[in-house]
């Protein structure tokens, strides 16, 4: 599947609450309770709209969503902005996807008055083509936390001015 076949929406539906439980799972990467955090915050948008702070972009073949981005301002900052996730379906990976929803993330972020954006991930090898992907769009690992999700298990942040 090519990028020209996808359309991209950034409002948020209940449908995606179940759709974005599928998307985040499909990857094998994330146990159950970093699953339900990924639809707690599309709950928290749908709950209270854009004001508090999650917005999204879904990528969508034939009307389905196949990946998608949640960012946000980070609170007390002036223009720095995290990209709380990012996530293609299993079954659409490798097909430039993740790349397309990021570019186009970076572009909604300045355009809300980001300069700054902050991923955080985690240094296990297992993450090592997550953290290349960060790496070849831009983005320069800032901080090594150790140990920081269990031992053995450190949280990388990398981050890009846009």
């Amino acid at each position: 599947m090519k990028e020209d076949n996808l359309s991209y929406r950034t409002d948020v539906r209940h449908a995606d609450r179940e759709l974005v439980r599928e998307i985040v799972s499909s990857s094998g990467f994330f146990p159950p309770v970093e699953i339900d955090i990924a639809v707690e915050l599309v709950d928290e948008r749908l709950l209270r709209g854009e004001k508090r702070g999650y917005f999204f972009l879904f990528a969508q073949q034939d009307g389905q969503a196949v990946g998608y981005t949640c960012f946000g301002p980070i609170a007390g900052s002036l223009h720095s902005y995290d990209l709380y996730w990012i996530a293609v379906h299993d079954r659409f990976r490798r097909c430039g996807i993740g790349k397309d929803l990021l570019a186009r993330s970076e572009e909604l972020i300045l355009h809300q008055g980001g300069r700054r954006i902050y991923i955080d991930t985690s240094s296990r090898l297992q993450y090592e083509a997550t953290r290349a992907f960060y790496r070849a769009r831009g983005y320069r690992e800032d901080a090594f936390l150790e140990d920081f999700y269990a031992p053995g298990d450190g949280k990388i942040i990398y981050v890009k001015a846009i």
